[in-house]
């Protein structure tokens, strides 16, 4: 089952959040169903049937500092 996890990720610019949506994309079909950013508010949300933890360090990998917020 999908659900839809909110990380606060410490983005500063588009390629920032280019890296992050990439290093997600990857994974669509493979438990990612969505992912949508919002760079102004440095904000990611991820539909998807990964825990949150599975989530959080994908989004690590980035090296960009990652903070999960809750589900939507």
């Amino acid at each position: 089952m999908s659900s839809t996890h909110i990380f606060n990720v410490e983005m500063t610019c588009d390629g920032c959040s280019g890296a992050v949506e990439r290093v997600l994309n990857r994974l669509k079909g493979q438990g990612v169903d969505n992912v949508s950013i919002s760079l102004p508010d440095q904000k990611v949300s991820v539909t998807s049937s990964l825990s949150a933890d599975q989530l959080l360090d994908i989004i690590k990998k980035t090296g960009k500092k990652t903070t999960y917020v809750g589900t939507e």
